[in-house]
Formats: C-alpha cells, sequence, structure tokens
C-alpha cells in the first residue's frame, strides 16, 4: 500500500502554567518517498535520536525497497538466487506469508509485475494493457509461488516474478523507528510517516491517550476534513483509499486505482473507497487496510471473524451509490465523542 497522506494526526496540546517535567522534541525528515513528523518527549540528545532515525531508514530501504536499484529485493527481482537475506527482509516476508493466508490470498506481494503493467511501480506502464496482457501476467503472480529457504535465499517458480512489499514495508519501517525510541528509554512518542501513525505510552501533558483523525473521502488536499477522532495508546493506525492514487491512460481515458486485484489482476475500485485499520503493529494496519480495499465491504467481513487484534473503520458504496460507513465493534471502543 502507498497512499500519501490518506490519514493525518491531531496533536491536542495543552499549555501548562508550571514548567512541565517533559522536554517536547519534534522531529521531521524524508522517507519512504514521503515525509514524517514524530513527537516524543524526555530529556534527549535530538541530532543523536535523528541521526538514528535516518540510519533505521537507511537499513530498511536497502533491504526492502524496489525504488533503489541497490536494494536487496530489486537484486531478487533481477534474479539473484544467491542472495542471502537479512533479518529486515525475513520479517517482512513472514509477516506477508501470514497476511497472504489469513486474507485468502488478497495481500499479495507478488503483484508487483502488474503494479508496473499498471504505472504504479518502477518502471513505465503497458502502452496497450489489455485482459489478454493481465492474463498473461497473471502466471507470475501469486505469494505461494515464492518460497524462502532455510539457508535465507529466495526461489522462484518464474524468474519474472516481482516482489513488491510497497503495502507493508512502509508501516513496517515505522515500526523499527519507534523499537529504536524505545531503546533510547522514550516511552512516550507519536509517530506520523505518510499518513500512518504509530503510538508509544501516553501524551505527557494530558495524561491521556494520542488523539489522531482520520480524513473525509471527500476531503479536499488543500482544506482537509476530519470524519472522525481516535485515541491511540500503544496502537498503530494505517489508512488506504483510491480516491487520490491513481492514474488515467492518456491513450484510452480508462483509470486505473492502485489496489489491485490479486484474483484477476484488475486495477478497478471495490466497493469499499476506505479502510483504516487500527492493529498491534504498523506493519499490520499497513497490510491490511491494502487487503481490505481489494477484498470489497462483504469478503472483508468475512476475513475480519479470521482476526485478532485487527479493528477496521470502512468507508463503502451500497447498492443505491450512497456512501455508507462499516465499523468493527472493537473500533467503536476507539473512538472520541462516537
Amino acid at each position: 500500500m502507498n497512499p500519501k497522506h490518506l490519514l493525518f494526526f491531531l496533536l491536542l496540546l495543552v499549555s501548562c502554567s508550571k514548567e512541565n517535567a517533559f522536554t517536547k522534541h519534534h522531529l521531521q525528515g524524508a522517507a519512504f518517498g514521503t515525509t514524517y513528523n514524530i513527537v516524543f518527549y524526555g530529556s534527549s540528545d535530538t541530532k543523536t535520536i535523528q541521526k538514528g532515525i535516518d540510519s533505521v531508514i537507511t537499513r530498511v530501504n536497502k533491504s526492502v525497497s524496489t525504488y533503489l536499484y541497490n536494494s536487496d529485493i530489486s537484486k531478487i527481482n533481477r534474479g539473484d538466487s544467491t542472495l542471502v537475506t537479512d533479518t529486515i527482509f525475513r520479517t517482512v516476508f513472514n509477516i506477508s506469508k501470514n497476511i497472504y493466508k489469513l486474507t485468502d490470498g488478497y495481500f499479495d506481494p507478488t503483484i508487483g509485475v502488474l503494479r508496473n503493467a499498471y504505472g504504479f511501480g518502477d518502471t513505465k506502464p503497458i502502452q496497450k494493457l489489455n485482459k489478454l496482457t493481465i492474463d498473461s501476467l497473471m502466471q507470475f503472480v501469486g505469494f505461494d509461488k515464492v518460497q524462502h529457504t532455510p539457508e535465507g535465499n529466495i526461489k522462484k517458480q518464474h524468474p519474472q516474478i516481482y516482489l513488491d512489499f510497497n503495502a507493508i514495508a512502509k508501516g513496517y519501517g515505522i515500526d523499527c523507528i519507534g523499537n529504536y525510541l524505545s531503546e533510547k528509554g522514550i516511552t512516550n512518542y507519536l509517530i506520523e510517516l505518510g499518513g500512518e501513525i504509530l503510538t508509544k505510552g501516553t501524551h505527557p501533558e494530558t495524561q491521556k491517550p494520542w488523539i489522531v483523525g482520520i480524513e473525509s473521502v471527500t476531503s479536499d488536499l488543500d482544506n482537509r476534513s476530519i470524519v472522525t477522532k481516535v485515541a491511540l495508546q500503544n496502537a498503530a493506525m494505517a489508512t488506504s483509499g483510491n480516491y487520490r492514487k491513481y492514474r488515467v491512460d492518456s491513450i484510452t481515458g480508462r483509470k486505473f486505482v492502485h489496489t489491485i486485484n490479486p484474483k484477476n489482476g484488475m486495477a478497478e475500485p471495490s466497493d469499499v473507497t476506505s479502510a483504516s485499520v487500527i492493529a498491534a503493529t504498523c506493519a499490520e494496519a499497513d497490510a491490511y487496510a491494502t487487503s481490505f480495499m481489494a477484498l470489497g465491504l462483504e469478503k472483508s467481513k468475512n476475513v475480519l471473524k479470521k482476526l485478532k487484534g485487527i479493528e477496521v473503520y470502512l468507508t463503502f458504496i451500497d447498492s443505491l451509490h450512497t456512501q455508507q460507513v462499516f465499523m468493527s465493534p472493537g473500533f467503536k471502543k476507539y473512538l472520541i465523542n462516537p
């Protein structure tokens, strides 16, 4: 998944008459093709912390970024079967494999060949993309066609299989940043990166959970509006949607959305227009948000029955073409003034 800023965070800060025992730090930077904002409290050397964060980002990119020519995943996609994967790659692969199974194959990192064909990847799109071409590419889709060997190598049934972890790598990268902050003894923080959120502890000035907002699907880029607010503590949230991330073919005028159905190869929207997911980790939230977009409403409900610790807020179009909302029962407990 890679929608940019589909949700953004609201920090509800209160002014204190007495000197605060905590020092607030706010770090900003670039990562994974977007930007990050990190707020944390405590006595820390921010220059050292920022340097450490940048180092984490570099390691994640080196392992799983398809946009870097010399990354491990790029080498594997070019056919290197001798490369021994690192811990980052193995972890992302294993989480992906689990979610692939739990979503009945609707989360599939082998759709990279399709993302490239539609123009959402790191290569030029296929100019004349028709059903025959898509069907021919489908033989290279299927995460069960990829094996991670005990020796740490990747074996693919077809050399053309193109691994793409973009629907989970950003979330996992955020988790890595959070782990780094925790290792530095920072117990209260909020990370926002490309619209995805990871929180730890509480807001020290309010002694309450961090408050974040979910953006309306009708929100304008220059005048964003919040449809609801949620309180997060030691939790992550990610949102996926097709209302901004799409491409229109310059020749045919056909609209392609960035969420691709791995079952039929089509880049056409389901009835779900946005998916916000709360989970223990940002990697899970990221991956499931993409999955629910492809699954559609009814299949998403069926998948949710198998999941633990995953809560969702879905917007969808009903049979009367009206925008509606579905919330899992557990999501409601996070709502502010529901």
